[in-house]
């Protein structure tokens, strides 16, 4: 490995060595796999959230702007504001949803809180300097289709590790808070959202912009498969302890073991080994499949959904992503 690699590795995925001190191959070889893993990880991450900037610009300008339609969360308000001020809307994504990034920073950690700034930057971008054509004016298919792209750009974007609705991220700061569950929050939001607009714009637009919500939420529950707020992964690995650490020291999350046995085998032996289980939240989700990666490749994991959990270290410790 030439001189030039191992420098970008020791700066990158390994901790730089004390005065003296040298790298073994073995510990250089792991971390040129761990740097091949994370670079892997952010291209896909940035292929997902450019694809999801440009279908949720796709549903703005194409299907929603130009008919007054609006949606949930933090996208609803934008285009409430726009509709009855004629400000850009590309002005509002930014100011509307720049408190969230600030609370995402807060409680989901600075590399999330960097995704999303990019992402929300990059729509406002893409609203603002792109032209869309306005696809049709029949306000069902404008409500469905708007929502449909707006809620695929929106999925695509939590695929890759960020968020550009904000209204996610402020329900899990209050959930917290209050006791409450996510989804109670999110559905007072938008309860406020779309009786404003039955009042300042009419009653009309008010229900077929909450059938765009509606379409927006499906098709979002699509995309990210896994749109219930917590997931319950199991992890089977020979390097169960590592993992273990990684749990709680990377991502700040509790970790149950369970002491179980391996049922095949060459020859049907069964072997003991311990099985972890821990509760996270979705948006953790893809820190916590690259980090089990980098540990162990073929480590066998089951993810299943959590409608809602209480108490324990998944609400009193804040979230790391």
């Amino acid at each position: 490995m030439n001189s030039l690699w191992k420098k970008i590795i020791t700066r990158t995925t390994l901790k730089r060595p004390k005065s003296g001190e040298r790298y073994s191959d073995y510990k250089l070889a792991k971390g040129y796999r761990e740097l091949k893993i994370l670079i892997r990880r952010y291209l896909k991450d940035f292929i997902l959230i450019t694809a999801g900037i440009f279908s949720a610009s796709f549903g703005f300008k194409g299907f929603l702007l130009t008919n007054h339609f609006i949606d949930g969360g933090a996208t609803g308000i934008s285009l409430l504001i726009s509709a009855l001020t004629k400000i850009p809307l590309y002005y509002l994504i930014i100011g509307i949803n720049l408190p969230f990034i600030f609370l995402g920073y807060k409680i989901l950690g600075k590399v999330f809180a960097l995704k999303t700034a990019l992402a929300i930057a990059g729509l406002a971008l893409c609203v603002g300097t792109v032209d869309f054509p306005n696809v049709t004016n029949d306000n069902l298919l404008v409500s469905i289709f708007g929502g449909f792209f707006l809620g695929a750009g929106i999925g695509l974007a939590v695929r890759g590790g960020a968020v550009i609705d904000g209204t996610e991220v402020l329900a899990i700061f209050l959930s917290k808070k209050m006791g409450t569950t996510i989804g109670d929050i999110i559905i007072i939001i938008n309860v406020l959202i779309f009786s404003t607009a039955a009042y300042f714009l009419s009653v009309e637009i008010a229900l077929y912009s909450m059938i765009t919500y509606l379409a927006a939420s499906k098709t979002l529950d699509f995309i990210i498969e896994g749109i219930d707020e917590y997931i319950g992964v199991t992890i089977i690995s020979s390097h169960n302890e590592e993992i273990r650490q990684m749990i709680i020291n990377e991502m700040g999350r509790g970790v149950t073991v369970y002491s179980g046995k391996k049922g095949y085998g060459k020859s049907g032996e069964t072997k003991n080994i311990d099985i972890l289980y821990t509760v996270i939240t979705r948006l953790e989700l893809n820190k916590l499949n690259t980090e089990i990666e980098k540990i162990e490749p073929n480590a066998f994991v089951v993810m299943n959904s959590v409608k809602d959990t209480k108490g324990g270290m998944i609400k009193k410790r804040p979230l790391d992503h």
